[in-house]
């Protein structure tokens, strides 16, 4: 199968977007497929794409005025004719956008079949960044993702909300988790050390740091006797974090078997952000045996079961995350419990697994259009 996968983000970049592009290239790769990537280009003096596991065309972009570690795709011809030169089966739309929208436009001229991957509440984002325009958010969502042959969400909630505000032929697609890399058995006692030397228990947060984020819930655990909160991630937040969390570690974007280390080092994970359609990095903290405190909305819904892998909490209320914290803290047993637990419900959500469950989809879409096409 000939795949494009128009992505709205691509390492180096990191986010949850990069990271899943990536993992489908390469395990489209691994079961004989030929994928293609087209994706904005990175900032300048990147890292090239080297670690790619199969060729990349970079349409230029800009930097998103006010974010500029998000990059937005100009209009540029390199899309079309990635298509066609690839000779595409079907077209991969990753949280499809600005240059998704332009996917899926040419992959419809050219009679290419698309499946369209929902992975970002623009909505939600709406709300935090301009106080308004969730309807019109929601009206974009719904004309891009009703174009496409199949929309994947990857929670339920996430299709809940799709199918909510009118998309049609949604399905569930959640996401895999390096189950290797991310383990209990990287836990770093010198670490541990350097990050709380006091011996105190470490809360740890890892993402973007920006508004949607709410990492200022965070606050109090900061004064809770006897813990240190270690912030893992960069973004146009960090500077106001610093003086919101006092006392926190900072350690800035950290990656690979460094930030796997960091994972299983962590005493309990402390996700804030309540617009989530999966969340990616409580799934990991999982799979490193970490209990998990996360807001009781969105993707952590399907992730963390409540008073077995970890605590739901009422979303954005900073009250909750600090007993929440204060509770797990308070009682060892739990905690490990519940990290054992966490590490074991993840075992099986290999990306090799739902890799497999996505060249499913692709089937099901082109079995249908062929259909169609047939009638």
């Amino acid at each position: 199968m000939r795949v494009v996968i128009v992505t709205e983000s691509f390492p180096p970049d990191v986010n949850g977007v990069a990271h899943c592009a990536l993992q489908t290239a390469r395990h489209l790769v691994d079961r004989g497929h030929s994928p293609l990537v087209v994706a904005p280009a990175p900032a300048p003096g990147s890292a090239p794409d080297t670690d790619a596991p199969c060729p990349v065309v970079r349409v230029p972009s800009l930097p998103l005025p006010g974010y500029p570690q998000v990059r937005v795709a100009l209009p540029s011809r390199r899309l079309a004719a990635a298509l066609l030169d690839h000779r595409a089966d079907l077209v991969h739309l990753a949280s499809p956008f600005v240059l998704g929208v332009r996917g899926m436009a040419a992959a419809a001229r050219l009679g290419i079949p698309a499946v369209a991957v929902y992975q970002t509440d623009l909505a939600g984002y709406a709300r935090t960044y301009m106080g308004a325009g969730e309807a019109a958010a929601w009206r974009r969502i719904r004309s891009v993702h009703a174009a496409a042959d199949r929309t994947l969400a990857p929670s339920s909630a996430a299709l809940a909300d799709l199918e909510t505000h009118g998309v049609p032929r949604v399905r569930l697609w959640p996401r895999g988790v390096d189950t290797i890399r991310f383990r209990p058995g990287h836990r770093d006692e010198a670490l541990r050390r350097e990050l709380a030397p006091d011996g105190e228990l470490i809360v740890g947060y890892v993402g973007r740091l920006a508004p949607e984020k709410h990492v200022e819930l965070l606050a109090g655990v900061c004064g809770l006797e006897g813990v240190k909160v270690v912030v893992v991630g960069d973004g146009p937040s960090h500077a106001h974090l610093t003086e919101a969390l006092p006392g926190a570690v900072f350690l800035g974007r950290r990656t690979g078997p460094e930030l796997a280390r960091i994972f299983a080092s962590l005493d309990v994970f402390a996700h804030t952000g309540p617009f989530e359609t999966f969340c990616q990095t409580v799934q990991e903290a999982m799979a490193s045996g970490v209990p998990v405190v996360a807001p009781a909305a969105g993707g952590p819904l399907d992730l963390v079961a409540h008073e077995h892998t970890g605590l739901l909490v009422p979303p954005r209320e900073a009250a909750a995350v600090t007993q929440a914290v204060r509770t797990l803290a308070a009682d060892p047993e739990r905690r490990a419990a519940y990290g054992l637990a966490a590490r074991t419900t993840v075992e099986g959500r290999t990306w090799a697994a739902v890799g497999d469950q996505l060249i499913g989809h692709y089937d099901a879409v082109l079995a249908a259009r062929r259909t169609a096409v047939a009638a």
